[in-house]
């Protein structure tokens, strides 16, 4: 009984490096620039590391396929460089002949980006999968629309238009108002001296002195 077990894992690891190759149908090369991207603080990659990438995509397949067991032995690398580039394919975790399809695995890896970055502290620039393009940053989408703010400017321009007009129409009575007690103050002041000389008269055409009227009756003794 071993032995068949044997023989059947040794099977399925030839029968996996038959289908992961350099420039495979269905296959992705996947290159890292650690160094580029992280400096002094960059870290070595090795089988952990490779585990590791293995593990993520294994979930990013799991999420993408809803209901299917993907596993770290569904995920097959090979071509691995000292530069840290290698090729991989996916196994159908039914039928282990079979092969994801390349489609398939181009949106699992997009759908899942992000994780797969953050797992390795890097940026699609930095964790190249060739052939899938980087992802695109979701548009923003503002909490207030566009057209709700550009309204609320017109009003506002337009309330402090009103608010100046209001303002200054309130400063001109004011300042009419102001005019007329003056005239009135004048008035009354040319009332009162020609009440205290007794012989001034004001009426509406000016001032009138008696003194060098020619009224006879005025000159009689």
């Amino acid at each position: 009984m071993l032995e068949k077990v044997l023989l059947l894992l040794c099977l399925s690891s030839a029968l996996a490096q038959q289908l992961c190759v350099p420039d495979a149908s269905d296959g992705y090369k996947v290159r890292l620039s650690i160094k580029t991207a992280l400096g002094d603080k960059a870290y070595d990659w090795d089988d952990n590391e490779m585990f590791l990438f293995r593990s993520i995509l294994a979930f990013a397949m799991r999420s993408h396929f809803k209901g299917q067991e993907f596993n770290v032995s569904n995920i097959i690398v090979c071509d691995v460089t000292p530069r840290v580039s290698f090729w991989f394919v996916v196994m159908s975790p039914d039928n282990p002949s079979v092969l994801i399809d390349k489609g398939e695995v181009e949106q699992a890896v997009r759908q899942s980006r992000f994780r797969i970055n953050s797992a390795f502290l890097l940026t699609d620039q930095t964790l190249e999968f060739l052939g899938i393009p980087p992802t695109l940053a979701a548009p923003y989408d503002p909490a207030t629309p566009p057209w709700l703010i550009v309204f609320g400017v017109v009003i506002g321009i337009v309330g402090a238009g009103i608010i100046a007009l209001l303002v200054s129409s309130v400063v001109q009575k004011k300042r009419k108002k102001n005019e007329k007690t003056e005239d009135d103050a004048v008035y009354e002041e040319a009332q009162v001296n020609t009440m205290e000389n007794g012989t001034l008269h004001v009426s509406q055409i000016g001032v009138y002195n008696i003194s060098f009227s020619d009224d006879e009756r005025l000159t009689q003794m």
